[in-house]
């Protein structure tokens, strides 16, 4: 995982947790007065999902501030679904790399193929590697951002966790596998290989986390969504609580466009 900073939001939130076997649910409710601090955490972290910080310093070295500003407004989605679910995405994989056991090992959305377009496939994959025996367990992530949470969204995040047998989609672990090998990471990205195409992949290497972020009260619904789950692969669901939630990725976008013209 790159350095910098973490959102820490279960420290800014009201958390309660709930579980049923193995498969867990917290409910986490940003606390009023930490609006303000998520807003300029984002806002730093934001750029670099976007873009690989030695990129844009190269190109702030050879071409000028102007021109690294430049970039950076070129991968910023302008519409206003694409920024939710971009901003959705980062939490979700913040989340990850904080509270669980798995990293993301790459930033998916410096990949994308237009600013104002969803990417395909899995929305994050996480890994945990054993050093030890060089055995490769994965987290698929289903990341949801929405004003209001509806059972439709829950239906719609359960059906893609359960696409491909609930494993993570083949053409989206060869996308991570590719892009480890493009930025150095060979050992990781051999793993990935070898999991997918030699040993293959079993349940019991799986697991899966339902992300919400969302201005309702979402554990009635994500816990009932939770609760309804009959498979054998073990599910973290995670729901999110910004009362201020369009008004949060507004800010975010707006702060992070206000710095490339200082």
């Amino acid at each position: 995982m790159e350095g910098y900073i973490l959102l820490n939001i279960t420290d800014k939130s009201l958390v309660s947790d709930y579980s049923q076997g193995q498969h867990s649910f917290k409910n986490v409710k940003l606390k009023g007065e930490e609006f303000q601090n998520l807003v300029e955490e984002l806002i730093e972290i934001l750029p670099n999902y976007y873009i690989e910080p030695l990129s844009m310093a190269s190109t702030l070295e050879r071409l000028g501030k102007p021109a690294a500003a430049a970039k950076l407004r070129l991968k910023l989605p302008e519409v206003t679904k694409i920024r939710s679910g971009d901003v959705g995405e980062i939490i979700t994989t913040d989340y990850i790399d904080e509270q669980t056991v798995f990293s993301v090992p790459i930033k998916k959305l410096r990949w994308k193929d237009h600013r104002n377009m969803a990417m395909r496939g899995d929305d994050v994959i996480g890994v945990l590697i054993n050093q030890e025996n060089q055995t490769i367990k994965f987290l698929k992530a289903e990341a949801k951002s929405n004003q209001s949470l509806s059972r439709n969204v829950l239906i719609k995040a359960r059906d893609e966790l359960d696409l491909d047998e609930g494993l993570p989609a083949p053409h989206a672990l060869a996308f991570v596998a590719e892009r480890l090998r493009e930025t150095g990471s060979q050992a990781v990205a051999d793993l990935i290989e070898k999991a997918q195409l030699v040993d293959g992949i079993g349940n019991n290497q799986v697991e899966h986390l339902l992300f919400t972020f969302t201005a309702s009260n979402p554990e009635t619904l994500q816990k009932e969504a939770f609760e309804g789950y009959n498979g054998n692969i073990k599910q973290s669901s995670v729901g999110f609580q910004v009362s201020n939630h369009q008004e949060i990725i507004a800010s975010v976008y707006q702060g992070v466009l206000d710095g490339l013209d200082d």
